[in-house]
């Protein structure tokens, strides 16, 4: 079969594998849609402080199951499925506390182990859910993605009324923004792209700032009435922008970082203190597949503004090769089988 392989950093190409064995406990997969995520790029570019080599990339991952080997599993062959592709131990300290997704021995597809841009695949039956008809593969996709921003909303716990800053206007900050309506909180998306704002308009983001146009501290005491934001959470990784969130965020606010930056920063302990902040690491999600299949379902969540294009698994090396070199080209880019 094919598959998308990353050989080393900047080495990637379609490589013909053998299919896949189908272990007790396990089901496999056709696989018929599968995301390009900020992972698989930063693996690509060679900057992912965990990804190995060589490996078959890609963890949002869309399929028909083909074969069950478990007795248990309500699953069966013919079903239409999405993969939660955070593998967990179940006996260290997070897990043994219901934080599987923060596992110590955490294996999670297409980075620590071959994930799912390959046309067929095997995984753990309890970590496979089945997915209503009604809707494209394309959009089931944005279940995982829907995933981690919800997370980081159950994380700050948001409340209804509430003011929720976002840095980043990618698909992590578009569907946090979209779950915050859902709750009815106010989000404030910060983006540099004025494209990426035009989309979150689109889903009914009222409320969106250009740092590059917008005195974004200005704009938030305005739209708070003076009190600033109640939760932020960052999606973006950078730098300046993971500073920024200790400036907008109101005195005893909360802050959830979901971005993974690209190097160490220095915060000011003092602001933290003296704001008395609570500051939450948000890692990918945990318990939140059922929900967020819910809110694409019933259309609660919006999730086609958020795909660019679609694309054959032939030409994902190609997108890979393209989103590395110009990140704000396409929001969300889908390989389908």
């Amino acid at each position: 079969m094919k598959a998308v392989y990353l050989e080393r950093p900047e080495d990637i190409y379609i490589k013909e594998i053998d299919e896949p064995l189908c272990p007790a406990g396990y089901a496999r997969v056709r696989v018929r849609a599968v995301g390009i995520c900020g992972s698989d790029i930063s693996a690509y570019k060679g900057t992912s402080p965990m990804c190995t080599y060589p490996r078959i990339i890609g963890h949002e991952v869309v399929g028909d199951i083909v074969e069950v080997n478990s007795s248990s599993s309500q699953l069966k062959v013919g079903d239409r499925v999405i993969l939660e592709p955070y593998i967990y131990c179940g006996k260290c300290y997070p897990c043994l506390n219901g934080r599987t997704n923060s596992c110590e021995n955490l294996k999670v597809l297409g980075v620590h182990i071959d994930g799912g841009m390959t046309e067929y695949i095997s995984h753990p039956v309890h970590l496979i859910h089945k997915l209503p008809e009604k809707l494209s593969d394309e959009e089931w996709v944005m279940v995982e993605p829907l995933s981690i921003a919800m997370h980081a909303l159950h994380r700050l716990k948001v409340k209804e009324g509430e003011h929720i800053a976002i840095f980043g206007g990618g698909q992590i900050g578009n569907l946090a923004a979209q779950s915050a309506l859902i709750i009815g909180a106010i989000p404030i998306l910060i983006d540099l792209l004025d494209e990426r704002l035009g989309k979150a308009r689109e889903v009914g983001i009222e409320n969106v700032l250009n740092p590059q146009k917008d005195n974004i501290m200005e704009k938030i005491k305005e739209i708070t009435g003076g009190r600033m934001a109640e939760c932020v959470v960052e999606a973006t990784g950078a730098l300046s922008a993971i500073r920024t969130t200790l400036d907008v965020v109101a005195c005893t606010g909360r802050i959830a970082f979901v971005g993974w930056p690209s190097q160490e920063i220095s915060l000011p302990t003092a602001l933290i203190t003296r704001k008395e902040l609570d500051i939450y690491g948000s890692r990918n999600s945990v318990g939140e597949f059922p929900g967020a299949i819910d809110f694409i379902s019933t259309g609660r969540v919006d999730v086609k503004p958020v795909i660019s294009k679609v694309v054959s698994l032939e030409e994902i090396p190609e997108y890979v090769r393209i989103l590395a070199e110009e990140p704000g080209r396409f929001l969300k880019v889908i390989g389908k089988l």
